[in-house]
């Protein structure tokens, strides 16, 4: 083991090409908050998926308030491999219909992990290719 200290991932971030419609796909899709900062700021959209404190559907061993993450080997033959989120949903089939609903498209089908959750990823209104897991109980 090293010695080095473990320090957690904190803040994700995501590029958009028109903000008012990332801010809308990701309100319509996951429920997210947004404040949309100025030229000053960057023309920052600064994001709240979760309240202080709350974090449901924690996987075991998770520390609270943590973003735990992974790493997956690159395959030539797959589309959009690049960083990415996965974001905690209640019910994988439910939320991608919010996601086609909002512009987005979902590839492909839901996998089950076991003994972590059901699985899939999609391709938001920017072109971001994010996923989304609903965790096993």
């Amino acid at each position: 083991m090293s010695n080095v200290p473990m320090c957690a991932v904190m803040h994700f971030e995501m590029p958009y090409k028109d903000r008012d419609r990332a801010a809308r796909f990701y309100a319509a899709a996951f429920g997210w908050a947004h404040q949309q900062l100025g030229p000053e700021m960057g023309d920052y959209l600064l994001v709240t998926s979760a309240l202080p404190g709350e974090r449901p559907n924690m996987p075991p061993g998770a520390a609270l308030g943590a973003i735990n993450g992974g790493l997956f080997p690159f395959k030539a033959d797959w589309p959009m491999q690049h960083p990415s989120v996965v974001i905690d949903v209640d019910n994988v089939e439910t939320a991608m219909a919010r996601v086609v609903a909002a512009g987005g498209e979902v590839l492909g089908e839901p996998m089950d992990i076991p003994g972590v959750g059901r699985y899939v990823s999609f391709v938001d209104t920017e072109g971001n290719r994010n996923s989304m897991m609903a965790p096993s109980p």
